[in-house]
């Protein structure tokens, strides 16, 4: 299986920490974010790498190279920011198989990335969605909820809901048939943010009838779409921040 991972945006939310980096790149205990995903990754049996740079994305390059931990990477440029699925689009040539997708600047503690891909492979899923359980709705707004029917298939996504019917949190970890890339064509511009977003290409192979289904990703988790959002999550759990640090490898 491959392991696809967007670290292509700059986070304009954050402006005042991404001038000088990517925010991938920023440093918690001791190492930046993007490292813990290919640890969590590699250790789940991921047997190569595409990762789609963007915003200082050389310097991504520079950290990480052609491989981690003798697992080969591919690196993908995207020139222009247009959403998760443009990205997703844009690395669409490199993946031959199955893939597990990874957002860069998110955080687990306790990742269950390997029971995720075991799940994935003997339950036969077309998709299978990482989610949280998140009893605060105003966090749950900021990425989306997941409406669950029979045998816990997905039957609808919302993307940043206004008022979140649930405690399902959907989080970027996502395993995929490759056949999920079939769906991209087909889905729709965010009426809102007018990018094409990951919960409606979701969506698409759901109403299509595939089998898409949710395992629970992890113990804590955290999106970095403010710096204070970085801040109270190392204060909460005792985790050390930094604007800079060098990959462990």
């Amino acid at each position: 299986m491959i392991g696809l991972i967007l670290a292509a945006g700059r986070g304009k939310r954050i402006h005042e920490i991404t001038q000088t980096q990517n925010k991938c790149m920023f440093c918690l205990d001791g190492q930046p974010l993007l490292e813990y995903h290919l640890q969590a990754a590699i250790d789940a049996g991921i047997d190569r790498f595409v990762i789609v740079i963007g915003y200082l994305g050389e310097s991504i390059r520079a950290a990480f190279g052609e491989s981690y931990r003798s697992c080969p990477i591919t690196y993908v440029e995207q020139t222009e920011q247009h959403g998760l699925v443009h990205a997703i689009e844009m690395a669409a040539p490199q993946l031959d198989n199955d893939f597990l997708l990874m957002l860069g600047d998110e955080f687990f503690i306790g990742p269950k990335h390997a029971e995720m891909i075991r799940t994935f492979r003997e339950g036969n899923y077309f998709g299978l969605c990482g989610i949280v359980h998140e009893e605060r709705p105003e966090t749950i707004r900021k990425t989306y909820s997941v409406l669950l029917g029979k045998d816990d298939r997905i039957c609808r996504l919302i993307e940043k809901p206004r008022k979140p019917v649930n405690a399902i949190k959907g989080t970027g970890v996502c395993a995929f048939k490759r056949e999920m890339l079939d769906y991209i064509d087909y889905t729709p511009v965010h009426y809102l943010r007018k990018e094409k977003e990951l919960p409606g290409l979701i969506q698409e192979a759901v109403d299509d009838g595939e089998h898409v289904g949710v395992f629970p990703i992890c113990d804590r988790y955290m999106n970095m779409n403010q710096f204070d959002d970085l801040e109270e999550f190392a204060r909460d759990h005792g985790l050390a921040i930094g604007e800079h640090c060098d990959p462990v490898l």
